[in-house]
């Protein structure tokens, strides 16, 4: 098994209804994608040459935990200066990218009521942002 200096992480919080689990980790993801392309693996091929769009080349480990959790995982990382992305509650009810960014924007940062957020760095640092959250089950 590869070993990795850094660590992709997606945090949800542990209430969601599984569609909403599913549909987090993608939002979240594709802004990890997005500002770190260094991670992104090379495109696959199938023996007939079919070719397949390229994912990540490390794992993307998924943890679960209380709206505590995840609040003290957001101040955590900003206060490390990583760079994340966030999933809020009002986003399950917004249907394009201007009117999530304009949820997002009328909340006070303290105020946010995160479903999920996603994180990409030094191991050790987003071993400590992620402290008191688990695996995902």
């Amino acid at each position: 098994m590869t070993s990795f200096d850094t660590k992709i992480a997606v945090l949800l919080r542990d209430d969601l209804a599984s569609w909403q689990r599913l549909n987090v980790t993608a939002f979240l993801v594709s802004g990890i994608a997005h500002v770190t392309p260094e991670l992104m693996g090379e495109p696959y091929f199938d023996a007939d040459e079919t070719e397949y769009l390229p994912m990540f080349g490390q794992p993307v480990l998924v943890f679960s935990g209380t709206a505590d959790v995840l609040t003290a995982a957001h101040t955590r990382a900003l206060g490390r200066g990583l760079r994340i992305s966030i999933f809020t509650d009002e986003l399950f009810h917004t249907g394009n990218d201007v009117d999530n960014r304009a949820a997002v924007r009328a909340v006070p940062g303290e105020k946010l009521a995160l479903a999920g957020l996603a994180v990409h760095g030094p191991k050790n640092a987003v071993d400590k942002i992620l402290k008191g959250a688990s695996l995902h089950r």
